[in-house]
């Protein structure tokens, strides 16, 4: 089930939400309650994989229980290798064995093995518990509750990934301010619809007519490969800020609060910054079960390097297995040792980079760096990736459409000039195009994030601790229009307008590109 349909939302939400309430004071039945609806709404996409997802459960919670009474470090690499090998075959199988074969000129594969939803959120939720069991951080819980942690429905399909540190203490001490819980839980979930439905799924195909059509992408030129990029990169920017918002509104309508997972991340002046924005929990998780075990950057630069080059590598075959997700992982692995190689040469003007021009330039670049990965994260093939890739440093010339082109005038001169010519693709389409980009642009660089929007209602679980909220990245390069949302009849009919804009764009029932994963 999806978050965008009107099954979840008038349905499903609602019924859950009811049963919560009506089981308030009673420990043991809201949980099953919970559990039962976060089950149902797993199984409506295809119950197929449920038996999956309970067999894992309990396996995990069987081996998490031992370990949390003795300090089994070979159980722990048994429960962490069989996780990995669960989603290794389902996941990699059939790429590692095309790979190989391929090698040798032939073409062999498995059969088609069915992705189960969620298993890449699911599973990396489960090794981190195993880890603290292990570490006697976490000293256990009950069966239905664990189960609960790992399948509650807000987070089960495409994250956050939470740390039961963050999610059981809530679980078990509900929240008493109910009213508060539903209008701020609305809000944003209001908020993210809006985002998903009218602004991701608005662009989305001026990225799908360069990306889909082999025709479009052969021999790209400069204008319409930046365009198609640009198209992506605002595209999966408000889909998954969307689903991060609803994820964390449908939460909260139950009075829990969800870790962060997408903080303005356009408005980076670094490739950390990026990282630190974007898929913040499986940034955190790469950071604290990877990168750090392999010795972070304690060991030396060299070593620094090798071990960002490697948590890169595999966070971006985390996203898909196939060629274009490696070369996405090492992009940004080698953007990474850029970045710290040439802080380390420009150490000595510190001053300067605090400064407006030195920000503003350090966002365009990391800003271009990361849209020309999302080429390779967006391609069907490595083909069409490299095709975009030339199109977009200009390798395949510039041309604009003729019918914009034949209207220019005197400009026509110095176009030619430069090396700009025409061409007879649609000049409505390009217009259109070029409008959505500075329109979505624009919102990226001036509005407040919606936690930014809602920060006087504690809108995520780091904001209900002042520590944590010491940990927040800063709000970023850009001017921000001062909104802050309250509990006033003039805002509630704006989130109102924004909500049957949603509804009503929900006519063609789009997944979440994170889904994918």
């Amino acid at each position: 089930m999806l978050f965008n349909s009107y099954e979840f939302i008038f349905l499903l939400l609602p019924i859950a939400f009811l049963g919560n309430r009506l089981l308030a004071g009673r420990y043991n039945a809201r949980v099953i309650w919970l559990l039962a609806c976060s089950l149902f709404f797993y199984a409506w996409w295809n119950p197929i994989y449920l038996p999956l997802l309970l067999a894992t459960v309990g396996f995990n919670y069987t081996v998490g229980k031992k370990l949390c009474v003795s300090r089994n470090k070979q159980l722990l690499v048994l429960g962490v290798a069989a996780n990995l090998c669960l989603i290794g075959y389902f996941k990699y199988a059939n790429f590692f064995v095309q790979s190989v074969t391929s090698l040798g000129g032939g073409e062999f594969t498995l059969g088609q093995i069915a992705l189960p939803l969620a298993i890449s959120f699911f599973t990396f939720q489960q090794i981190a518990y195993l880890v603290d069991c292990y570490s006697g951080v976490s000293t256990g819980y009950r069966p239905m509750e664990y189960a609960l942690f790992v399948s509650f429905f807000p987070q089960l399909i495409a994250g956050p990934i939470v740390h039961h540190a963050e999610m059981m203490p809530q679980i078990r001490v509900p929240s008493r301010r109910i009213r508060e819980d539903l209008s701020v839980g609305l809000t944003i979930f209001s908020i993210g619809l809006f985002k998903k439905a009218v602004l991701a799924d608005g662009i989305a195909p001026y990225a799908n007519s360069l990306f889909d059509n082999e025709s479009a992408w052969h021999s790209v030129t400069f204008f319409h490969a930046w365009i198609g990029c640009l198209a992506y990169g605002l595209q999966i920017y408000f889909d998954f800020s969307g689903y991060s918002d609803m994820a964390i509104g449908a939460a909260r309508i139950f009075g829990i609060k969800l870790p962060l997972n997408f903080f303005a991340p356009y408005r980076s002046e670094t490739i950390s910054d990026f990282w630190r924005r974007w898929h913040m929990t499986l940034s955190h998780f790469l950071r604290d079960y990877l990168y750090f075990p392999l010795g972070g950057n304690r060991k030396g630069t060299l070593n620094r390097y090798r071990n960002l080059m490697i948590t890169m590598l595999l966070g971006g075959l985390w996203h898909g297995a196939g060629w274009t997700f490696v070369l996405w992982g090492l992009l940004h692995g080698g953007f990474l040792v850029v970045q710290h190689g040439w802080s380390h040469m420009t150490r000595g003007i510190i001053g300067w980079k605090g400064r407006p021009p030195y920000r503003m330039a350090a966002c365009a670049v990391t800003f271009v760096a990361v849209h020309f990965a999302w080429v390779y994260f967006r391609a069907g093939s490595l083909d069409s990736a490299n095709e975009v890739a030339r199109g977009m440093v200009g390798m395949n010339g510039a041309a604009i459409p003729d019918a914009i082109f034949n209207r220019l005038g005197p400009l026509e001169t110095p176009l030619g000039i430069l090396g700009i010519g025409e061409d007879t693709a649609s000049g409505s389409l390009f217009v259109a195009a070029i409008t959505w980009i500075t329109a979505l642009l624009t919102i990226v660089w001036t509005m407040p994030t919606t936690q930014q929007f809602m920060i006087q209602h504690e809108p995520a679980w780091e904001y209900a601790n002042v520590e944590h909220m010491q940990t927040l990245p800063s709000p970023g390069v850009g001017w921000q229009v001062p909104l802050t949302w309250k509990p006033t009849l003039g805002w509630s009919i704006v989130i109102s307008l924004i909500s049957v804009a949603g509804v009503l764009s929900l006519a063609e029932l789009s997944e979440f590109l994170y889904f994918q994963f």
